[in-house]
């Protein structure tokens, strides 16, 4: 009986030895900061040239030269398409001729009425057949000057819509010109945060904004937002914003698509890792460390999303203490120990790990 019972002694004494040996789990623990910030919203956008027109025939006929191709760049003033402008030529001479004839008749009638022959009646009448046939003329001029089609500014010829050779009508459409050096890009904001931009620009100042090409490259001019549409769409609840971006190199085009980026300032934020954070049937929650050092679980609201990080809407006031990292390990009113790690050195962990 002695033997068994210093058996169970020394079983005990190696339990508890092992026990205390065991190293104490530790959490390491943060706290909420505020700080000014700034967030990067991605928006769809479209592409589309300042000047971006159609190009429609003035005049009905068949098309009797084309002077470009398609996707050439073309100047101010350069000829593009001729309609046939034999019947307008042949307008244009018989009026010239009619025009001819009347100053003629007025000349003389204008003798006479010098020498007192005829009334002044008959000159007035004269010169009113003059004026009307120079009116006639000037009509059939520009009815010829419409069979030449010229390039009304600087641009880029799209896809053709006739063929050589084709009977047009007046106002069918031959092709469109597109002026690329300077585009606007047009896309949706909520808005909620349509009133995070207003609050953040004062009076005429603007917000650069750079576009994400299709192809996830960053297009390397910045651009700027100056107009916002005057109504919110009722369905969407969205309302249209409109940049302004250079393009010397002519990189884009009318009728891209791509993303606009654009930095939101925000004062006195209130921002925590993302890692501190769990989530339960939809909704987001930290672990706040109270002063007994105990766990308690608090609901949170998101107000914007930045790389590892949350800006908090609610839920947290700058200073709390949150845990970081063990967030599956513990429950509710759990009493831990912990290493506090100060904010500003939480972040730049963050930073190397993401590079």
């Amino acid at each position: 009986m002695f033997i068994g019972a210093l058996a169970i002694f020394c079983l005990g004494a190696c339990k508890s030895e092992k026990k205390e040996k065991e190293p104490e789990t530790k959490f390491l623990v943060t706290s909420a900061v505020r700080m000014d910030t700034s967030i990067t919203r991605d928006y769809v956008c479209q592409i589309r040239s300042i000047s971006h027109i159609e190009l429609r025939a003035q005049e009905r006929g068949y098309l009797k030269k084309i002077f470009v191709d398609e996707g050439q760049f073309v100047h101010e003033g350069q000829p593009l398409f001729q309609i046939m402008p034999n019947l307008y030529q042949a307008e244009m001479q018989k009026a010239q001729a009619e025009a001819d004839l009347v100053e003629i008749e007025y000349r003389n009638t204008k003798r006479l009425a010098d020498s007192n022959v005829v009334a002044p009646n008959e000159l007035a009448m004269a010169k009113a057949k003059l004026n009307k046939a120079n009116a006639e003329l000037a009509l059939a001029q520009v009815h010829l000057q419409f069979t030449d089609l010229r390039a009304p500014f600087d641009g880029i010829i799209d896809r053709f819509h006739v063929r050589l050779g084709s009977l047009v009508d007046e106002g069918e459409l031959l092709t469109t010109l597109s002026d690329n050096r300077q585009l606007w890009v047009y896309f949706n904001v909520p808005e909620a945060e349509y009133l995070d931009y207003k609050s953040n620009v004062k009076g005429d100042s603007v917000i650069n904004v750079d576009l994400k090409m299709a192809n996830g490259d960053i297009f390397q001019h910045p651009g700027a937002v100056r107009t916002i549409e005057a109504d919110f769409n009722n369905e969407t609840g969205n309302i249209a914003f409109r940049a302004t971006f250079p393009n010397p190199e002519g990189l884009l085009r009318h009728g891209e698509t791509g993303s606009i980026l654009m930095r939101i300032p925000l004062k006195d934020a209130i921002v925590i890792p993302q890692k501190a954070t769990f989530e339960i049937m939809d909704k987001k929650y930290v672990y706040v460390v109270d002063k007994d050092n105990r766990v308690q679980l608090r609901l949170i609201e998101v107000r914007a999303e930045m790389p590892d990080l949350f800006v908090i809407k609610t839920g947290l006031a700058e200073g709390e203490k949150i845990l970081l990292e063990g967030v599956r390990k513990v429950t509710n009113n759990d009493k831990i120990k912990y290493e506090y790690e100060e904010p500003a050195k939480v972040m730049d962990k963050l930073k190397l790990e993401a590079e």
